[in-house]
């Protein structure tokens, strides 16, 4: 039987995941195990532009309260974390990783010539590139790009999500996009799935439906080693039942397991609050906050926490002042957590962004967020960072 390229239009979302499949998996039995020491990045996209300045928070700057009459967080409410910075009220495991020396924040971070646009500024992020300078793929992709241009089993990035963002997209390599590894494996194996592959065998198609057959034969491969590698050692841990535990539950499980991934992305959101932000960052902040303690506390268990380093970004901060709807607007530079057991600069890095010295009411950048990408793939992922960010790197300390 002859199936045309017209005829995959039938396969619907199934095709979806399989072109987010790189073609890297060949021979499973030739995967060697990862031992422990294998350095692992988390990506966490804090989407929509969160509030920096209610997330560190500066209590001694009446800068700050005067500029925030309703939304600026009481000093009495706020976790210190010391005289002068404080953190937000649902962020207490933060407070804990701060005092045990796991967690470091930078301050100020940004990029020259800031875009305002949702869009653009997470394009700008994702794909590492100067304000004026579209490019057409992702850091992490081009990091896979880059480590596995001669490697038989390539080193994968997962995310856990049903689409793939533009950050793991690379110019050759992709990386995979799932919610849960046995619906990735469930979906994989369906019947009408499995069908067309059947009809494929020993016949000849025209070239196009020839590598969409191959893409589905590797979706299916794929599927069934992360399935497999997820059960090899499961977290037994208790995560909340909220998206962010499930999926950093589902992260866990494949650390501990012998699978060769060494960078997962994750999101949680919105944060774009123009309305009501005290409650909505409050009900974001607390899903964030007992995730990571879960997440935490199950590496420490499994003697992993020293290998995973948990860095979050959002696309902006906020306006300095609130708005008229209890909320703030799109601004510009804001803080970054970096998580781990094996940072080697602990704590506030930098300072806190001078509230005196605004550009058109927003904040000005300290630090340029590709210094900060640079820094984890020299000294973390140990590999060539100019290759993949093509431009010199301006190294930080913390790892």
């Amino acid at each position: 039987m002859l199936i045309k390229r017209r005829d995959f239009l039938q396969v619907g979302s199934m095709l979806t995941a399989s072109f987010m499949v790189p073609k890297f998996l060949k021979a499973f039995s030739a995967v060697p195990r990862v031992a422990s020491g294998n350095k692992v990045l988390v990506v966490l996209q804090l989407s929509g532009g969160n509030d920096g300045l209610n997330t560190v928070i500066p209590v001694r700057n009446d800068i700050y309260y005067r500029s925030r009459p309703g939304l600026g967080i009481d000093k009495t409410s706020a976790l210190s974390i010391t005289d002068d910075v404080s953190l937000h009220p649902a962020l207490e495991g933060f407070k804990d990783l701060y005092l045990d020396g796991s967690l470091s924040i930078l301050n100020g971070v940004g990029y020259p010539n800031p875009d305002r646009s949702h869009f653009r500024s997470m394009d700008i992020w994702q794909t590492a590139s100067s304000s004026n300078e579209f490019l057409n793929s992702g850091w992490i992709g081009r990091y896979l790009d880059a480590q596995c241009s001669s490697c038989a089993i390539p080193t994968q990035a997962m995310e856990l999500d049903d689409m793939l963002s533009f950050a793991l997209k690379g110019e050759r390599i992709k990386g995979i996009a799932f919610k849960d590894p046995g619906r990735l494996y469930e979906s994989c194996h369906d019947q009408y799935f499995k069908d067309l592959l059947d009809s494929h065998s020993g016949t000849q198609a025209d070239e196009p439906a020839s590598y969409l057959y191959k893409i589905m034969a590797e979706s299916l491969s794929s599927a069934d080693y992360i399935y497999n590698q997820s059960k090899l050692r499961p977290s037994v841990s208790t995560y909340p039942q909220t998206e962010l535990g499930k999926n950093l539950k589902t992260i866990a499980s494949l650390i501990f397991s012998d699978i060769n991934t060494q960078i997962y992305y994750v999101s949680l959101g919105s944060f774009d609050t123009h309305v009501n932000q005290q409650a909505q960052q409050q009900r974001l902040f607390s899903e964030l906050n007992d995730a990571m303690k879960a997440f935490v506390a199950d590496l420490k268990s499994n003697h992993r926490f020293d290998d995973v380093l948990v860095m979050t970004f959002s696309e902006f901060g906020r306006r300095v002042s609130q708005n008229a709807s209890g909320g703030t607007d799109h601004g510009t530079a804001n803080n970054m957590f970096l998580i781990g057991g094996g940072l080697k600069e602990k704590g506030l890095i930098n300072s806190l962004p001078d509230l005196s010295q605004l550009y058109d009411g927003d904040l000005q950048f300290q630090v340029d967020f590709r210094n900060v990408y640079g820094t984890v793939i020299r000294n973390w992922l140990q590999c060539d960072d100019e290759k993949i960010l093509r431009k010199p790197g301006a190294y930080l300390s913390f790892v």
